[in-house]
């Protein structure tokens, strides 16, 4: 489909099944369905007061990066052309400085958000906690810069 403001757009019941089909074989670094993380995005997304766009651009929030849908499928899908920009602003493309990753996603609007409930699952403590120590403190120092760079402060 297009971006044509008056057509059809997926519901947000038909983007979380298109995100859990789409992550269906991937787990996160615990071992745990990648489809975990994702409902975990959209609900601290939901519960930081954001929008259907957004919360449908959580869900899909790493589809492109971890190859799970191409970028072509996102362009051309019936999503709201806010949504598609808020799926590839906190896409990490490879070799990115994280500085330019960071100001992508706070000139885009919509995206801080979604990328501030994605940095807090992936910061929680007992979510870090299952993982080896080194990395724990890799990840742990990763998601703090991030947030430093994004504004955010310390959760």
């Amino acid at each position: 489909m297009n971006d044509d403001e008056s057509g059809p757009r997926l519901t947000l019941t038909q983007v979380e099944t298109l995100a859990r089909e789409a992550h269906a074989a991937q787990t996160d670094k615990a071992g745990h369905p990648y489809a975990e993380h994702l409902r975990a995005v959209a609900d601290g997304v939901r519960d930081r007061g954001g929008d259907e766009e957004q919360i449908a651009a959580a869900w899909l929030h790493d589809a492109v990066e971890d190859d799970a849908l191409p970028e072509d499928w996102l362009r051309g899908a019936a999503l709201s052309p806010r949504t598609k920009a808020i799926v590839l602003a906190v896409t990490k493309r490879p070799g990115e400085p994280v500085e330019a990753y960071a100001r992508r996603i706070l000139s885009t609007p919509g995206a801080l958000l979604v990328k501030e409930a994605d940095l807090a699952h992936n910061a929680d403590p007992a979510r870090l906690s299952v993982l080896d120590p080194a990395t724990e403190k890799r990840l742990a120092q990763k998601y703090a810069t991030m947030r430093e760079l994004l504004g955010l402060g310390t959760e």
